[in-house]
């Protein structure tokens, strides 16, 4: 039976609960109600309140509470109900979890993950649609991943779980019973920092992650009878990006098409645009071009939020454009 974006996340949860005993999870409702998305559903009745934790509606105290846990020996996976009010918790994330190592000349490990709900799509207006992933990839000491598959959602967050840094795990709500697949039965493990293709393609290459790599491979098809073939990869992990992905699809296609949910001002993909124009400029035939969300705030309003955020339309005009060098 096909498995769910979000029972991949859920099924990850309850492996690495029962595989170690130091993995316990904190949120706002995760426990009795099972999260706000049912993400943790049944995981209270098999691990007990001790493990699955009912907090405080503070974000503050949520990632302060894991800091603390993880020094001492434990892997907490805190969630923040929307990504939108991870900003509540960023000084404990950025000013405490990311620099703790390194303050203690790395003798201190910081085993956290923090689940974040992000993304548009749902109509969730201002404070339940946001993507803030470029706020923490310049933070060196984090971890930033953002999974597209079901198969990614669970081997990324088992692989978050079992690493000693801080890891940022941004799952996309638009992607929870809209994205499904088989997986095997063996243990999933996706290693952080390495990029997948997604598609092969000569024309021009299309770089991606999250949502957006589902428009993408939507857009490829419809160039595809046009004659334009796109590669298309998936980032997968932002922080550490996989730079030698990035510049061999560059090199291979000379044309870059960087296309995320994010605002386009200072997201991701401006430093992506950095890496391929200082690592490939003398193989490109064209300008890199981005497709990403409007550098405004998100809409409300259904047909307002479609008209700022990303789309296969837009991304097939973009990329047409980008063809004709």
């Amino acid at each position: 039976m096909p498995t769910t974006y979000l029972k991949a996340i859920n099924e990850a949860l309850f492996e690495e609960m029962e595989r170690d005993e130091n993995v316990f999870l904190l949120g706002e409702d995760i426990a009795e109600l099972g999260g706000a998305f049912k993400v943790t559903e049944g995981l209270a009745a098999k691990f007990g309140p001790e493990r699955v934790i009912d907090t405080p509606i503070s974000e503050e105290l949520i990632v302060g509470a894991a800091v603390g846990a993880a020094i001492l020996g434990m892997r907490p996976v805190a969630e923040m109900q929307f990504a939108d009010f991870i900003s509540c918790g960023f000084d404990q994330i950025v000013n405490m979890a990311a620099t703790l190592r390194y303050r203690h000349g790395g003798r201190a490990k910081v085993p956290i993950v923090i689940r974040a709900p992000s993304g548009a799509r749902i109509h969730g207006g201002l404070f339940h649609s946001q993507n803030p992933e470029s706020w923490f990839t310049n933070v060196p000491g984090l971890k930033v991943v953002a999974p597209a598959t079901a198969y990614d959602a669970k081997g990324l967050l088992k692989a978050a779980i079992r690493d000693d840094n801080p890891v940022l795990y941004f799952e996309h709500k638009f992607l929870y019973r809209r994205i499904q697949e088989e997986l095997p039965k063996e243990d999933i493990v996706v290693q952080i920092g390495k990029a997948q293709l997604r598609r092969q393609g000569k024309h021009l290459s299309m770089i991606t992650y999250g949502a957006c790599v589902h428009d993408c491979l939507q857009a490829a098809e419809v160039l595809s009878k046009e004659g334009v073939e796109c590669e298309v990869l998936d980032l997968r992990t932002l922080l550490p990006l996989d730079k030698p992905a990035i510049l061999e699809t560059a090199k291979k296609t000379s044309k870059g098409l960087i296309v995320h949910e994010d605002r386009k001002t200072g997201g991701i993909g401006g430093e992506v645009a950095a890496i391929i124009a200082e690592g490939a400029f003398e193989y490109l035939d064209g300008p890199i071009l981005r497709v990403a969300t409007e550098d405004t705030h998100y809409a409300f309003s259904p047909p307002l939020e479609e008209f700022i955020l990303p789309s296969v339309d837009k991304i097939v005009a973009k990329a047409r454009q980008l063809a004709k060098y």
